[in-house]
């Protein structure tokens, strides 16, 4: 059993470019808090291994996602929540004067370095590679 308060700051960036805030896991999967700056495009991605749901706590923006033929893009705020499976490829942005804030969920646990494929989104990048 573990307890854990939301530290102040960063603990990474992701391969996406948002801030990273690890929260905690156990072994079936992993929490961490997300940032994107105001004004910030990620790095659009594709995950080799874990899916993802992700809850917005704060800010908006925009969050493509994209599986083979099938593309979205939606809007995103403080009560949205969202799947990212396997092999889908997503960029996000935030808009406005506020970052944009997110709870993400990871199963399985994020495995480390090499997890995240760089893709071709449909914004120009500001923030990661």
């Amino acid at each position: 059993m573990e307890t854990k308060t939301l530290g102040p700051a960063r603990d990474a960036v992701a391969p996406d470019g948002s801030d990273v805030r690890v929260l905690l896991g156990l072994k079936g999967g992993g929490m961490a808090h997300f940032s994107l700056a105001p004004g910030e495009v990620s790095t659009a991605v594709r995950h080799r291994t874990v899916e993802e749901i992700w809850y917005f706590l704060s800010g908006h923006g925009r969050m493509w996602r994209r599986m083979g033929e099938t593309s979205t893009i939606v809007e995103v705020r403080a009560g949205v929540c969202l799947t990212i499976p396997l092999g889908v490829e997503f960029q996000f942005q935030s808009e406005g004067t506020e970052p944009l804030e997110a709870v993400g969920v990871t199963m399985p646990p994020w495995p480390g370095e090499g997890e995240a494929v760089v893709v071709e989104g449909v914004w120009g990048a500001t923030v990661g590679r």
